[in-house]
């Protein structure tokens, strides 16, 4: 019995040092070789500060700035609390939040059809990217704010669209982090 034991704990030792430990070093090490960027975490840097990641969404409040899908991670975007609602669409807490976006985005009058991406979270809820009629409906806050020709916002939605994966996958989309980082690009109207 004593052989069988040390066998069986000398093949466990070897499966943790082999899979526990040399496995995933193998793969983190393949991976920052061949896609640094992505291994990384996809993070986006400004003045040699990171701002973000282009996979995870943020909380942009300021009206100058593109909106978010809503987060359905604690508060705010945090990675670490990842997870949908799990709220059915006949819940009663989930047609009150709704409601209460609603009211929230048509305190500036926009009448049009708020597009659903814009007052439910994703599934993850860190969704980085929202649908292109989400990015429209925002185009004539965020021209005011600014005081931009909304011709030039829309134009700006149009060049920050990425197509579905593959042409088939999803929806197109825009990254919302990459639009606002756009949006600050653009040259400060002046005064008349």
């Amino acid at each position: 019995m004593f052989q069988e034991l040390r066998a069986s704990l000398g093949l466990l030792a070897l499966s943790i040092i082999v899979m526990g430990i040399g496995y995933p070093l193998l793969v983190m090490g393949a991976g920052q070789a061949l896609f640094p960027h992505q291994a990384s975490g996809s993070l986006v840097e400004k003045d040699g500060r990171i701002v973000g990641s282009a996979l995870i969404g943020q909380n942009f409040a300021d009206d100058k700035y593109f909106h978010s899908r809503p987060s359905a991670a604690g508060s705010g975007y945090d990675a670490s609390n990842s997870s949908g609602s799990n709220l059915a669409p006949s819940s009663a807490a989930l047609v009150k939040t709704v409601t209460e976006r609603v009211a929230e985005l048509r305190k500036d009058g926009n009448t049009r059809p708020i597009p659903i991406d814009l007052v439910t979270a994703s599934g993850s809820g860190l969704d980085p990217d929202i649908s292109v009629a989400s990015a429209e409906y925002q185009a004539a806050r965020i021209a005011n704010v600014r005081n931009i020709p909304l011709a030039q916002i829309k134009s700006l939605i149009e060049s920050n669209t990425t197509s579905r994966t593959f042409g088939v996958l999803g929806e197109n989309r825009v990254n919302v982090l990459a639009i606002n980082r756009a949006l600050d690009l653009l040259p400060t109207p002046t005064a008349p």
